[in-house]
């Protein structure tokens, strides 16, 4: 016979955020992001000093989104999309790394961290 126990209310997830929680949430965001920041080697901060970038957090993966401002400097960010993935390894086990062009310059590009073996050289 399987006994079967019972948790209390206070023990299960809140059935909706509080704007507690997402202040909360944007406080880790900013904090992974600076954190994430300053672990870059120097070429990833400087590149990613020109664009706009900020993590977002949701139920299955932090994501790292980086909106570049042109096509030159997108480029240069998918060509070190395996360094900035393998910095953001270090500081989430899942995770993402969204890459945009600039808008109507193409679509975004999309790669889980775990998928850092595909991406080497």
């Amino acid at each position: 016979m399987t006994k079967e126990f019972s948790r209390s209310p206070d023990d299960l997830p809140p059935s909706q955020t509080t704007q507690i929680d997402s202040f909360l949430r944007r406080q880790l965001e900013v904090a992974i992001g600076k954190n994430f920041y300053d672990a870059c080697p120097n070429k990833i901060e400087v590149l990613l000093s020109s664009c706009e970038w900020y993590f977002t957090t949701d139920s299955s993966a932090m994501t790292l989104v980086i909106n570049c401002p042109d096509l030159k400097t997108s480029w240069s960010v998918l060509n070190e999309v395996f360094a900035i993935a393998t910095t953001l390894k270090s500081f989430v086990s899942i995770g993402k790394i969204r890459i945009s062009p600039p808008p109507s310059k193409g679509d975004p590009f999309e790669m889980r961290i775990d998928e850092l073996d595909i991406y080497r050289d």
